[in-house]
């Protein structure tokens, strides 16, 4: 049996925060698009890229 990550639960949660936190960060000031916006969403990549 092969063993794949997607199929994780907790992946899978994860990924819905990626994309809760995009829609989110897309809200945010023109000025913070490549500031405060950009770190939040390499954050939240970042969780479900570790669980991988």
């Amino acid at each position: 049996m092969e063993f794949s990550f997607e199929r994780l639960l907790i992946w899978q949660k994860s990924r819905s925060i990626v994309k809760e936190v995009y829609k989110i960060a897309s809200m945010f000031p023109p000025h913070e698009k490549y500031g405060l916006s950009d770190q939040i969403r390499r954050a939240a990549i970042s969780v479900s890229s570790n669980i991988a």
